[in-house]
């Protein structure tokens, strides 16, 4: 009963939206100064995000590459990404996230435009692993500085305000990149190099006035106060913790199908331009920017691990359903469904995480998160790739449909144990 009264109350809550839109985004109204400042400079980067959705297609039929060997390339972004995340949260709680994300930016700008001049695929596969972990820094530091940054009570809905300017920025990157390659690849590079470069100056010219350093001495206090043992590897002795990393692995992989399997199969199977592809990823995002921050404000009062089983099970059924698309419309439904499990998925994952890490640790466990998505990001295309060019897209749409039902199960389990 419980379980039903808290459904009707989301429901009235988004249907009263619904019926009186005039400030969706009043929930953001109490969020502190420095995180609109962290979003803007997101926002200027992800407006020219134009190489890594189109990376696969760009080795594949502009380097010469087979899908397979396209996909490799991604996975050794994700495994720089992956190798780099829990230093860096380590790093951030040592220097300060500002700092990590400011040297991010700027070099990894530079890394992309030079990134245009190679077409050696083994030189191509070790730039890729240098980009990877220079611009794989910003994220672990970025998600850091915002927890400390808000209050439990804000924390989700400032996620979902990152999550708006990244996905407002990435509303306009593909849509540009994709009509960018009709005329020459290299201007996905300049473009994107540029825009990464631009916010690594803004980040630098700008000063945050935070609570951080209030909340560092409040963690640091907690820290002295307590006797539990907080070892290097905190992680493995923190079991609640190392379950949900473990249900975020599967889900994960089928979420970053939208870098390696889903502009695959759009292109080369179905048949459609990159420009086609663009234009569908851009139904995605402008449903994040207009619905993702009013959709969590109604969502506040669920708790994040019921959050997590219904955007899991939605990816599940958007995803599974690209099994039967034979159509624009069709496509369109699909990304439809699984664009809601995104916007319901990210910012509770991106809360949970923060809110049972401990204090002292929240860079380092931030990392430890940014790690599990780093690596859906270094096997998820790459196992996309391979079973389009091995098998089909019916095991691939398939196999998404099982892996996001096997995270929408443990999640429910971790309701489960905290009701019992």
């Amino acid at each position: 009963m419980i379980a039903r009264s808290k459904f009707y109350k989301f429901a009235f809550d988004l249907t009263n939206y619904l019926d009186h839109p005039v400030n969706p985004y009043k929930g953001l109204k109490n969020i502190p100064k420095s995180i609109w400042l962290l979003s803007l400079a997101t926002l200027i980067n992800r407006s020219g995000t134009m190489v890594l959705p189109f990376l696969v297609i760009y080795m594949n039929r502009k380097i010469g590459v087979s899908p397979t060997a396209a996909g490799m390339v991604l996975m050794v972004y994700g495994l720089g990404a992956l190798l780099t995340s829990p230093f860096v949260g380590r790093l951030a709680d040592r220097i300060g996230s500002l700092t990590v994300m400011r040297v991010s930016l700027i070099c990894t700008g530079l890394m992309i435009i030079l990134y245009s001049f190679i077409t050696d695929y083994n030189l191509i596969l070790i730039v890729t692993f240098v980009w990877s972990v220079i611009s794989e820094a910003f994220r672990p530091a970025n998600l850091s500085l915002i927890s400390f940054e808000t209050s439990t009570e804000q924390r989700k809905t400032a996620f979902a305000l990152n999550r708006l300017a990244i996905n407002l920025g990435m509303s306009i990157g593909p849509v540009v990149g994709g009509f960018l390659t009709q005329i020459d690849y290299s201007l996905l590079f300049y473009v994107n190099g540029t825009s990464s470069i631009l916010s690594g100056i803004f980040l630098s010219f700008i000063k945050i006035e935070s609570q951080s350093s209030e909340n560092r001495l409040e963690a640091s206090e907690a820290k002295n106060s307590t006797k539990s043992p907080l070892n290097k590897f905190a992680l493995f002795s923190d079991k609640r913790f190392l379950f949900f990393m473990i249900a975020l692995i599967p889900i994960n992989l089928v979420f970053f199908q939208f870098l390696g399997g889903l502009p695959l199969y759009i292109v080369n199977e179905l048949h459609y331009t990159e420009a086609t592809f663009g234009i569908l990823m851009s139904i995605n995002t402008i449903m994040i920017v207009l619905v993702e921050v009013p959709l969590n404000n109604a969502m506040s009062n669920w708790d994040d691990r019921k959050s997590l089983a219904l955007g899991s099970l939605l990816a599940a059924v958007g995803f599974g359903m690209m099994s039967f698309s034979s159509s624009l419309v069709w496509l369109v439904i699909t990304i439809v469904i699984w664009t809601f499990g995104e916007m319901i998925f990210f910012p509770s994952s991106a809360s949970y995480s923060s809110v049972i890490s401990p204090e002292e640790k929240r860079g380092e466990y931030m990392g430890y998160y940014q790690m599990v998505f780093s690596f859906g990001f270094m096997f998820g295309p790459w196992l996309g790739a391979v079973v389009l060019d091995k098998l089909n897209s019916t095991i691939l749409w398939g196999g998404a449909f099982v892996l996001a039902s096997i995270s929408t199960t443990m999640f429910v389990m971790m309701t489960k144990k905290t009701e019992k």
